[in-house]
């Protein structure tokens, strides 16, 4: 380790030279200096700071006037004061810098000026979602004393994360912070957005009622994809790109049908001006008034359509003959068009291990419910023949068994969620059988998915993979809900809670960048670089901030997201 000198030649001649504090390493068998502290300006250094700084490293190695001075004391070495991880909020940070979030808020925020810094706020926010999720309060703490936000040294979590919340929402109240933030991601990571994945999902809130202030209100009752009918919930709508990067979201009362909002979405994605876009969505957004909204303006759609309560249209396309295509190993696709329907193409897919599977599922419901049929029958022939045998013993009329105990046997075998399906109830005895005809009808969707298109120039083969890639949205929502904690919500307004899911579409965004770009999960990536540190150092020279020894695994992680490494050395400041 040692002080060098470089030199920078201005346009007048004049010459500046700088101070640096580096240290040689050897790297591929050839020896590269490695700066380790920028001490600035030669003209311009604090020549009493480096000198206190170099006696303090005498004592400490007992070379200098105070020799005897014990290792700990007040005059003698540099004492560690914390150490609170820097890597993944380092990272983050970078990356919000590098997709330009940091200037859309700005824009967004009229100018105005507020004691905080919102974006530093909201970054801090957003980070804790990715890194360790919990509520604004615990958020506060988290960034006051856990980890290191840099450029912001204390949040308070009740006053300027409600505030910078309530800011964020006014700034996104046409999307604009969303669609700034998404083109600069576009335009950065060169994305392709000819189809946008759409999907919706449910989150529910820990509470009796639903809110009753008005038709706006957010907290309603509705259908739960979380299974959770007796809470009040919202609905979010999520658009992404093929690669996963989330493109907008939208939030919508707890009581919203599937059916009702692509309207929405369509105008507000049309508004972006984003180009020829195909939107691929699954059954619940095919309607016939849907698909005809999406394919308005030159707009395209790949949907999937229910068999199972199909029109005629979907039924005439299944019923159509022709031989499959070789997609993939798992994949063969079959396209058919409809003589009174010109505009749409329909693609028949068949994945012959998933029909192996189906199969399979139904025959083992099929034997469980023979069996308890069997059961029942068996149960019911007992009883009957009791009744007969004590009738001949006693000489008495026989009486009729009591057969509530196998009606009831019945009943919970005929509402079981999923064997009753395969059941029929025969009018004339209340008896239960195997409906035979239904199982033939289902053994011919076996593996098999009915997809339809707009789009006249994507092949048969483009349309199932697209659609496959849908699970991309449900990947995303899986990652809100598990790893974001989208839910619990700890909110009670519209507004904020509005500002929660924006904060949860940011932090999604910038781990699937981070993703993308390293090839690694989130989850990997934050527990490696969780182990990168940030010391705080003190002594009678000062205090300093020194990282831990970041290593090939962790520098490769920053290297492939494009984002430079922690600074070794910072905030250095010297008693006066």
């Amino acid at each position: 380790m040692y002080l060098r000198k470089t030199q920078r030649r201005n346009k007048d001649g004049s010459v500046v030279r700088y101070v640096q504090l580096a240290n040689n390493r050897r790297v591929d068998g050839q020896t590269q200096a490695e700066v380790l502290v920028n001490l600035g300006r030669e003209d311009r250094l604090d020549l009493d700071a480096l000198r206190r700084l170099t006696a303090s490293i005498n004592r400490y190695l007992g070379e200098g006037d105070d020799v005897t001075a014990p290792l700990g004391a007040e005059a003698g070495p540099l004492q560690v004061e914390s150490s609170r991880p820097i890597g993944p909020v380092w990272l983050l940070d970078q990356l919000w810098k590098l997709l330009g979030i940091d200037t859309a808020l700005a824009r967004h925020l009229d100018g105005r000026r507020f004691r905080t810094d919102v974006e530093r706020v909201l970054f801090a926010l957003v980070a804790n979602r990715a890194v360790a999720p919990g509520s604004k309060l615990a958020a506060g703490e988290w960034a006051t004393r856990d980890v290191v936000v840099p450029g912001l040294p204390e949040l308070d979590g009740n006053n300027q994360a409600l505030r910078a919340m309530d800011l964020l929402i006014e700034g996104d109240a046409t999307g604009a912070v969303q669609e700034t933030v998404f083109f600069a991601a576009a335009h950065l990571l060169n994305l392709e957005v000819d189809l946008i994945f759409f999907d919706t999902t449910s989150t529910y809130f820990e509470r009796d009622g639903e809110d009753d202030e008005g038709d706006e209100v957010l907290r309603r009752f509705g259908h739960s994809k979380d299974h959770r009918k007796d809470l009040p919930q919202i609905v979010i709508g999520l658009a992404v790109t093929r690669e996963g990067i989330p493109v907008r979201c939208w939030v919508w009362p707890g009581n919203t049908s599937d059916t009702t909002v692509i309207t929405q979405v369509k105008d507000d994605l049309r508004s972006w001006r984003l180009g020829r876009v195909v939107t691929v969505a699954d059954s619940g957004f095919s309607s016939e008034a849907n698909l005809a909204y999406l394919t308005r303006t030159g707009g395209h759609y790949i949907t999937g359509v229910k068999m199972r309560e199909t029109s005629k249209k979907a039924e005439a396309a299944l019923s159509r003959q022709g031989r499959y295509q070789e997609v993939r190993d798992n994949l063969r696709v079959k396209e058919v068009h409809l003589d009174g329907d010109p505009g749409r193409r329909w693609i028949i897919c068949h994945n012959p291990i998933e029909a192996a599977r189906d199969q399979a599922r139904r025959d083992e419901q099929l034997a469980a419910i023979a069996d308890e049929l069997e059961r029942i029958s068996r149960s019911r022939a007992a009883d009957a023949k009791k009744a007969k045998d004590k009738a001949a013993k006693t000489g008495k009329r026989p009486t009729k068994p009591n057969d509530a105990i196998h009606r009831k046997a019945e009943c919970a075998l005929r509402d079981h969620p999923s064997l009753g399906r395969w059941l029929k109830q025969h009018p004339a005895t209340g008896r239960l059988s195997i409906d035979r005809a239904k199982v033939a009808t289902e053994a011919k969707l076996d593996g098999k998915y009915l997809l339809a298109t707009s789009d006249p120039d994507l092949s048969a083969e483009d349309v199932a993979l697209g659609y496959k890639n849908l699970l991309e949205a449900e990947r995303s929502f899986r990652t809100m809900k598990s790893t974001l904690y989208l839910r619990p919500v700890y909110h009670r307004l519209d507004d904020r809670i509005h500002a929660h899911v924006l904060l949860c579409w940011l932090a999604l965004l910038l781990i699937r960048v981070a993703e993308r770009r390293t090839g690694t999960t989130w989850r990997t990536i934050r527990n490696e670089l969780g182990r990168i540190h940030q010391v705080t150092l003190a002594g009678p020279a000062g205090r300093l901030q020194q990282t831990t020894r970041i290593t090939d695994t962790q520098a490769r992680l920053f290297k492939d997201c494009g984002v430079p490494l922690p600074p070794k050395m910072t905030g250095l400041q010297t008693p006066k």
